[in-house]
């Protein structure tokens, strides 16, 4: 910048000389007596302070010229550093202030930008912190620069595992997730539960390959499948159960009526026979049609309808039914869930308990605050008792429909609670206890602050 300014200073200076050196030159050209009475000496004071005068008009005209450039050039140094923040004074001749008024629409143009991208940046980087399926970030040496919190729960119980080598990673987990990871072909792979006799979970890996920067990265997905998978399921028996319930309604309507028209035209024969015919025919029916009954009830259970509920009050209810001892404290505040619906479910259970042989001062339930392993908080019911327990065949098919050890069963009764508690988000497990007996686990998620952001909608 100083050189520019030197430049056009002795620029202008050097022009004033020349011209007053072609106009002595023309002046001793056109008039040699006029310049012969000039004296010499004036003609070079006239140099000397056309040159002065020259130098001074120059340094005034460049120095807010060099303003200008000098604002400009450190804006341009700050948009270099990706500094956006500066805005020039509008100052100089027309194009100078026309250059200045760029630049600061520019530099604004670029802060709205980038104000964009960082808020968006925030946004996704939320969303994928939020989300419950498995994202891993690898480069091309197979080191971990991005997971999210459901990741770093899954491999490092919510340790931070950016930076780490993902065969180390792998070290710390079991043989079945380290085998899904290392398997360069996607797919659905099976865990066991990190709760002792719980249910097996399902996941599905998926493998993305890309260029980001010049270089490979890699991304692993891993998405929870078991919840999804238990609900096709039940939707596909409870398609069943309608088409069956249809068919079924279909034919013992009209044999209901054929033993009532029956029962009318034999009736002046007065015949035990047909009478025991008839009363068998009937006993069959009604039994065929409560039966019935009891699966449309499953396949057409309603969503439920959630509502704040008092511990105290609803455990006073259950005693009123089934006998029971509570152990441990129960939860301060309310719960939120749909009271008809769990009030059915822990019926069931407390009966099953009764039924299952177990002595009534065995039977037991509690209820206390848990936070599982990933970050869920929520609530844990358990009732155990001390009865048979369930073979291991049997603890894999007790939640599925239609199944039963009882002789007069429906095997609708724990899948029903199991359909009732995944409606409201939850889960249920069977455990057998030591030395005998089982215990029925049931976590419901927190959902305490919902009645306050309904209320506040």
């Amino acid at each position: 910048m100083p050189a520019l300014r030197t430049k056009l200073i002795w620029g202008n200076v050097i022009a004033s000389q020349l011209a007053i050196g072609l106009f002595i030159l023309l002046l001793n050209w056109l008039a040699p007596e006029l310049y012969q009475a000039v004296a010499p000496e004036l003609i070079v004071a006239c140099l000397l302070l056309s040159g002065g005068f020259a130098w001074l008009l120059s340094r005034c005209l460049t120095r807010g010229l060099s303003t200008s450039l000098k604002a400009l050039e450190v804006g341009l140094l700050n948009i270099k550093d990706n500094d956006f923040s500066v805005n020039i004074p509008v100052t100089g001749d027309s194009q100078l202030k026309a250059l200045a008024s760029l630049f600061n629409e520019s530099a604004a143009v670029l802060r709205r930008e980038r104000q964009y991208i960082y808020q968006r940046e925030l946004l996704l980087d939320k969303v994928i912190q939020s989300s419950p399926n498995v994202m891993v970030l690898l480069d091309d040496r197979q080191r971990i620069i991005y997971a999210n919190d459901a990741a770093r729960h899954l491999f490092a119980k919510g340790a931070r595992i950016e930076g780490s080598m993902l065969d180390e990673l792998l070290d710390g987990v079991s043989e079945e997730l380290a085998g899904a990871v290392n398997n360069p072909k996607g797919g659905l792979f099976t865990l066991a539960s990190v709760e002792e006799g719980g249910e097996d979970e399902t996941w599905h890996l998926s493998r993305g390959r890309f260029l980001l920067n010049g270089q490979y990265h890699h991304l692993i997905l891993l998405k929870q499948m078991t919840r999804e998978l238990n609900r096709q399921e039940v939707a596909v028996w409870k398609k069943v159960i309608r088409i069956i319930s249809h068919e079924l309604n279909n034919s013992v309507a009209p044999i209901a009526s054929m033993v009532n028209s029956g029962r009318k035209l034999t009736e002046p024969l007065d015949d035990p026979k047909l009478k025991l015919i008839f009363d068998t025919i009937e006993d069959r029916t009604s039994h065929l049609s409560q039966f019935i009954f009891n699966y449309a009830r499953f396949a057409k259970l309603p969503l439920p309808k959630k509502s704040e509920v008092d511990w105290h009050k609803l455990v006073a209810q259950l005693a009123e039914h089934f006998s029971f001892s509570l152990v441990g404290e129960l939860p301060q505040g309310c719960g939120y869930f749909d009271l008809i619906q769990l009030e059915q479910v822990l019926l069931n259970l407390l009966k099953n308990a009764h039924e299952s042989g177990s002595p009534t001062e065995a039977i037991s339930l509690s209820v206390r605050a848990q936070r599982l392993s990933d970050g869920s908080d929520g609530v844990t019911i358990e009732i155990c008792d001390g009865g048979s327990g369930m073979s291991p065949e049997v603890l894999t098919q007790a939640l599925l429909p239609f199944y039963s050890t009882k002789q007069s069963g429906t095997g609708l009764g724990l899948p029903l609670c199991r359909e009732i508690i995944e409606a409201h988000d939850g889960r249920i497990s069977l455990h057998n206890r030591e030395p005998k007996g089982l215990t029925v686990r049931i976590w419901l998620p927190d959902d305490a602050a919902q009645p306050l952001e309904q209320a506040s909608a």
